[in-house]
């Protein structure tokens, strides 16, 4: 049996990659730890390759340099049936036929664990089950996937998710349709999880939520400026950093958020001034 690493569920060392040969890198020397049984939010902006990373660990980006180890072993080397066991994907671009019954949807989260072609078994429809009371959907069994709002359709995507039943759970901007009140849902499931000892990794815009995770991955330009836990002053003002500033973390009901720093225009700046 191979060694497991004991605080890392996931790792790359020196990791690179891009589209394809002659594109630009999107992913540029990254060397990483993500720490086993924590909340792992990925941020940073726009283009900054969030995506491209999550992608690349969860094998669904082949990549041309570096390594990439699940609970220290090479991800090349796990078997694909136990690496869809251990390892869970939620993608807001997720294909799903619009005819499907929101029941069908979910159990196609129980695939790794049946047989080919055999029938879901007692426990398939118990986790099921559980996991939709979860995410608040089982009132829509029977309806069909392409009926439900976006909202809707993310909480039946992360249902899917969780019927996996994985150690590792990676998400691609998972709130996105999500009101208010089911985004303090999500949290709580997720924090229930991490509880549990699940691994979870998110890529998220929202900050005053990824702050809420024990550690983050701040992203530019292609690379990896800062990681640490998220409570950290150095996490902080790497984050309003990569952000030029625009933002500021402040401490507000026991808890980090961030808040934007409005710049006031002047006359000037409107174009508002007689240029005569």
């Amino acid at each position: 049996m191979q060694h497991i690493h004991h605080t890392s569920a996931l790792s790359c060392t020196r990791l690179c990659a891009s589209y394809h040969l002659r594109a630009p890198m999107v992913l540029n020397h990254i060397t990483l730890e993500l720490p086993k049984a924590q909340w792992t939010c990925i941020v940073g902006p726009n283009g900054a390759g969030k995506s491209s990373l999550l992608m690349a660990l969860a094998g669904l980006m082949p990549h041309h340099a570096g390594s990439i180890q699940l609970f220290g072993r090479p991800l090349h080397e796990w078997p694909l049936r136990e690496r869809a066991q251990t390892v869970a994907w939620l993608s807001q671009k997720q294909p799903t036929a619009d005819d499907l019954r929101i029941i069908d949807v979910v159990m196609l989260g129980r695939i790794p664990h049946q047989n080919w072609l055999g029938a879901a078994s007692q426990i398939d429809q118990e986790v099921v089950a559980s996991v939709m009371e979860k995410t608040q959907c089982s009132a829509w069994g029977e309806r069909s996937f392409g009926e439900l709002s976006g909202g809707e359709q993310q909480r039946v995507l992360l249902a899917r998710a969780l019927a996996v039943q994985a150690k590792v759970l990676l998400m691609d901007e998972p709130l996105a349709n999500l009101d208010p009140t089911h985004q303090s849902d999500w949290i709580s499931i997720i924090q229930d999880l991490v509880s549990q000892g699940v691994t979870v990794v998110s890529v998220m815009h929202e900050l005053p939520i990824a702050l809420q995770a024990d550690h983050m991955v701040i992203m530019g330009q292609s690379h990896v400026v800062h990681q640490g836990p998220t409570k950290e002053a150095t996490t902080h003002r790497a984050l309003e950093a990569i952000f030029n500033h625009r933002i500021t973390i402040a401490h507000v009901h026991d808890q980090w958020t961030s808040l934007p720093r409005i710049h006031k225009m002047n006359a000037l700046e409107l174009g508002l001034c007689d240029h005569q």
